[in-house]
């Protein structure tokens, strides 16, 4: 791996759950985390594929369930949080998950746009 301490993302990812849940402040932004540190598409799919967005997938899909009412052990689980809350939540660890996917796909190799070898037509006149 690069010079990206992916260890950092996960904490910060974390720290962010944690302060959304406690607080009630979203602070983190993905996209700009990742813009900033110019991490590679590499990089950026080895969080989406590890356990942390794996927990911010679950905790969105439990967010889901409750708001609509449909599991009793949800509905206990998060009986501290109000419907608008829970929604926010949704909302905002999507919105990581969506920034990271965004990101990645943005950075797939190749050309970029407007980059194309131009070629000058070199005819012989007679």
């Amino acid at each position: 791996m690069s010079q990206i301490n992916t260890h950092e993302l996960y904490e910060l990812v974390d720290r962010a759950i944690d302060s959304a849940f406690a607080d009630d402040r979203y602070i983190f932004k993905m996209y700009d985390y990742l813009k900033l540190g110019k991490w590679t598409r590499r990089d950026t799919q080895e969080f989406i594929e590890s356990p942390t967005a794996a927990r911010l997938s679950e905790l969105v899909m439990d967010l889901e369930t409750y708001t609509k009412g449909k599991d009793k052990f949800l509905k206990e689980a998060y009986a501290h949080l109000t419907k608008q809350q829970a929604k926010k939540l949704k909302t905002y660890f999507y919105g990581m998950l969506e920034d990271s996917w965004k990101y990645a796909a943005e950075r797939k190799p190749g050309r970029k746009p407007g980059t194309k070898n131009k070629t000058t037509s070199r005819r012989k006149t007679k």
